[in-house]
């Protein structure tokens, strides 16, 4: 049976006054009804259309229980018409790159730190040159700028253009290795000390462009101090093994002391250099200074030798004063030759500050030598 309506009931007629104050609040956000009205099935809802009437909107509502269609036009806006009807979005699809389409689609993919494809290359030249040395260290040195050109170089402000800087002072060869530890032990047979300059490179600021190591035997490197340098911490480590004292706190600490002169001994030339009103790289100071290195890992050598016999001190020290005095001529005259012959005329004299510089390679040999355990 049909149950009694009660439209024109007073308490009925409060109520849809209630919810018509209600909605009409909201005039921008009306409420979805899914299925037929409030008012029951196939019946018409008239409760609703002050809510509709607020924002200009016009339903229209078909009976039968059937779905109302709604056509919402902004009228009172003078508005285009639109449908409220949400279109389902498209699920993301993974790319084959590992991304998902979408959203995040126009992100480029972070590109590998290193390629395969250039080892493989790199192998082919060297199998194709005979494995030679020139060849291997040619086509490293590629391999090497190019790492450093893809990786995190480009991303850390002033790396790349440090690297790139240090990169010359690593552009060496065999022949250039023989060659500069040569003359580093034995300086008083040669007679040129001037350093060839780059007539390829244009000169910016009244700073002359040089060759690198590579081309130019007299050129500054940092590849023999650095090898020299590790080569003597672990010299001195074995020297502490055969007299049964070795402990891992060898390597750290005649490392730190080494490198802590060296430090001083720079910023102290340095100090020279400023006086003088003469320009002067920091990275050509240690490669300068680092060459003693050379000597001071022939004079472990030769005491560790010696020391079988009972002569550790004696041969160390013995190897001590030639390796020292060549290394003090060497600072001699490259100091000389890269000085400029005028500097300021309130400032120390060239010729004492050279001698200075010569004499401290003496100085700090002495004192970064590790002669406890050699007898």
């Amino acid at each position: 049976p049909k149950q009694r309506r009660h439209s024109s009931c007073a308490c009925c007629e409060g109520k849809r006054t209630a919810m018509s104050d209600f909605y009409s609040a909201y005039p921008s956000q009306p409420e979805q009804r899914h299925g037929a009205s409030s008012s029951g099935a196939g019946g018409n809802s008239t409760g609703g259309a002050p809510f509709y009437g607020q924002g200009g909107f016009g339903q229209q509502q078909q009976g039968n229980g059937s779905a109302s269609a709604s056509s919402s036009s902004y009228g009172a806006y003078g508005g285009a018409q639109q449908s409220w009807q949400q279109q389902p979005l498209a699920p993301e699809k993974p790319s084959n790159n590992g991304t998902m389409e979408g959203s995040y689609s126009n992100q480029p993919a972070q590109q590998p730190l290193f390629d395969p494809s250039m080892a493989a290359a790199a192998m082919t030249s060297v199998a194709a040159q005979g494995f030679t040395p020139d060849a291997m260290f040619g086509q490293g040195q590629k391999l090497v700028e190019g790492f450093l050109d893809k990786s995190t170089a480009r991303f850390i402000p002033g790396l790349d253009l440090f690297m790139r800087t240090l990169r010359v002072y690593f552009a060496v060869d065999n022949r250039f290795v023989k060659g500069k530890a040569q003359r580093v032990l034995f300086p008083f047979v040669y007679k040129d000390w001037a350093r060839l300059e780059d007539q390829a490179t244009t000169p910016s600021d009244n700073n002359i462009a040089y060759c690198p190591p590579v081309q130019d035997i007299n050129a500054f490197d940092l590849y023999i101090p650095l090898m020299t340098l590790i080569t003597y911490v672990l010299l001195c480590a074995l020297c502490y093994g055969t007299a049964g004292e070795f402990n891992p706190e060898v390597l750290p600490d005649v490392t730190t002391k080494c490198f802590l002169t060296q430090i001083l001994e720079v910023l102290a030339i340095r100090g020279g250099f400023f006086a003088m009103h003469a320009p002067v790289k920091l990275l050509d100071l240690f490669s300068v200074t680092g060459y003693k290195y050379l000597g001071l890992s022939i004079n472990m050598l030769v005491g560790l030798l010696f020391s079988h016999l009972g002569w550790g001190y004696r041969g160390y020290y013995g190897t001590f004063l030639w390796t020292a005095s060549a290394v003090s001529y060497f600072m001699l005259k490259t100091m000389a030759n890269n000085i400029p012959r005028v500097v300021a005329a309130t400032g120390p004299k060239r010729e004492f500050m050279v001698l200075g510089f010569a004499a401290s390679q003496f100085v700090t040999m002495w004192f970064v030598s590790q002669t406890k355990f050699l007898d």
